[in-house]
């Protein structure tokens, strides 16, 4: 390898915003992340809605007439 070229490999610890801390290496001096192992529903097997620019709201205004008039039916 060429000296000088390369940026510096070292340890960090990598941080969730749920507060979770995991010990890595990486060449940048810190990572954030939204979600990790510890609390993601595939690996919690709890549910939990992350709703990004709105979509369950748009969701539910596009199917309103339709859920409505499935529920008039009952």
């Amino acid at each position: 390898m060429k000296d000088g070229i390369h940026p510096e490999y070292r340890k960090i610890v990598a941080t969730c915003a749920c507060g979770n801390e995991i010990d890595t290496g990486s060449v940048l001096e810190d990572i954030r992340t939204e979600i990790c192992s510890a609390c993601h529903p595939f690996f919690t097997g709890k549910q939990k809605l992350v709703d990004t620019a709105g979509r369950i709201e748009k969701f539910n205004r596009k199917y309103a007439k339709h859920f409505a008039e499935k529920n008039k039916d009952k």
